[in-house]
């Protein structure tokens, strides 16, 4: 298995370590994402061939490399530039907050309420560089945009005299 390391958000590490994480002896080895999800078929698309003039990879996120029968072998595409590296980050930002959005409503018509349910995600992820109430601003803003219908207010017309 071959794996590389990238430099993400610390409050996405943290949430792809315990979802996706590898553990040996309490210590998380790597990340390695399951061939069902759209992130493994994202990178297995961005992978190229490492450039010549590259150092080590450095980053907060051990991701193992996806190997498949057929097409790009891993020993020699095993590069993930920033560009790839900042798509592989918005997709697990994506991915972070679709499922902390659906806890937030399921658990809201359980009637349970907001700090709880940040509480218990945070708990469940082990999240420690973000804090419940970033999450639940984060719930609000997404509510008032995206699920509140836009009222728009209408423009006053002064009423002619005219043709009475």
């Amino acid at each position: 298995m071959i794996t590389t390391k990238v430099q993400i958000k610390k409050h996405l590490s943290e949430y792809a370590s315990a979802k996706y994480g590898q553990f040996e002896d309490g210590k998380l080895n790597y990340v390695q994402f399951p061939h069902k999800l759209d992130i493994y078929h994202i990178i297995w698309d961005l992978l190229v061939k490492r450039p010549k003039n590259t150092c080590r990879d450095e980053g907060n996120l051990i991701i193992a490399l996806p190997s498949r029968a057929e097409g790009k072998n891993p020993l020699y595409y095993n590069y993930l530039g920033e560009r790839s590296v900042g798509i592989i980050e918005k997709r697990l930002e994506n991915m972070f907050f679709a499922e902390l959005r659906s806890t937030f409503e399921e658990n809201k018509n359980l009637g349970i309420n907001f700090l709880d349910t940040a509480y218990k995600f945070i708990c469940k992820y082990e999240i420690e560089s973000i804090t419940p109430d970033a999450l639940i601003k984060d719930y609000y803003r997404y509510r008032m945009n995206v699920m509140r219908r836009k009222r728009t207010v209408r423009n006053y017309r002064k009423r002619n005299d005219d043709f009475f």
